[in-house]
């Protein structure tokens, strides 16, 4: 049970969560069952299989990563493999099933492509964690999808607005996964695993990341009041960021005191959206 609950990695079980509560209680303004079950869902089973299935893959690659075995997820003892995939795929299976039967065709694909990139982000034969730059974008579907499956489960009317929020959202997620595979080039090319780190090398990578924050906060100007507001929020990633835009290769595993901090930093940036999406809430 320790182990499935590193590997979950419990605290970023919100990050998926939120999104999806957070977009389908502003569209419907009630607080019922699917909300329930879709937060549940979203906050333990979805992380489970989405980090346990890359701590399972990711083994030799988390042998040589001296962070490993905490926030930053499990070393898995290859005798608990079989058992994080089982405990993924039942745990998912019930809230799956339920949420199928409540949707429509529309939530159903939705639904579909975020497990879909659950499962091959690490899983064989896509694996696409391995593929510079669709690692990052698919990274950052892990995190918005949850909000978009919440807006069509909900019936949102999507609007430019809308889509100017998931856009600086899905940026946001390409720029998080970019800065945080650079703490892993060395352990990833000494076990000849792919990144759009060890592709780019770590200061390109960087400054990538601090490129994608920067165009995630103007990207949010375009949504509704006080949603510009939220462009604010940039401004401490690309100070946590900045430090590390010419780091070497050698010497990327400095970038770890970073992510430890972006991991805080997201609680407060979480804070900071929640005040942002009460106060649209009570607008006329």
């Amino acid at each position: 049970m320790r182990q499935l609950l590193v590997a979950s990695r419990p605290v970023s079980w919100v990050n998926t969560a939120y999104p999806f509560a957070a977009a389908y209680l502003l569209t419907t303004r009630e607080i019922d069952a699917v909300l329930i079950v879709g937060t549940l869902f979203f906050l333990i089973p979805y992380n489970l299989a989405m980090y346990g299935i890359n701590d399972v893959f990711d083994y030799e690659s988390d042998l040589r990563n001296p962070r490993k075995g905490g926030a930053h997820g499990a070393v898995l003892d290859r005798r608990f493999h079989r058992i994080t995939l089982w405990a993924a795929g039942l745990s998912c299976a019930p809230f799956v099933a339920f949420l199928v039967a409540v949707g429509s065709p529309a939530s159903w694909l939705v639904l579909a492509a975020s497990l879909f990139f659950v499962v091959f982000y690490s899983a064989p034969p896509l694996r696409l964690k391995e593929r510079p730059v669709a690692d990052s974008v698919t990274s950052s579907i892990h995190f918005f999808s949850p909000a978009v499956y919440g807006l069509v489960l909900a019936g949102a009317t999507w609007t430019w607005p809308l889509a100017a929020i998931i856009g600086a959202f899905a940026l946001w997620g390409v720029a998080s996964h970019a800065f945080g595979a650079v703490q892993d080039v060395v352990a990833d090319r000494e076990a000849g695993i792919g990144s759009i780190a060890t592709a780019f090398g770590a200061r390109r990578t960087v400054r990538l990341a601090l490129a994608c924050y920067a165009l995630a906060g103007l990207v949010v100007l375009a949504a509704s009041w006080p949603g510009p507001l939220a462009a604010l929020l940039a401004l401490p990633y690309l100070a946590t960021v900045w430090p590390y835009r010419n780091v070497a290769d050698a010497d990327a595993a400095t970038a770890t005191g970073g992510w430890d901090r972006f991991l805080w930093l997201n609680q407060f940036t979480g804070f900071a959206v929640t005040l942002l999406l009460i106060w649209y809430a009570l607008a006329p």
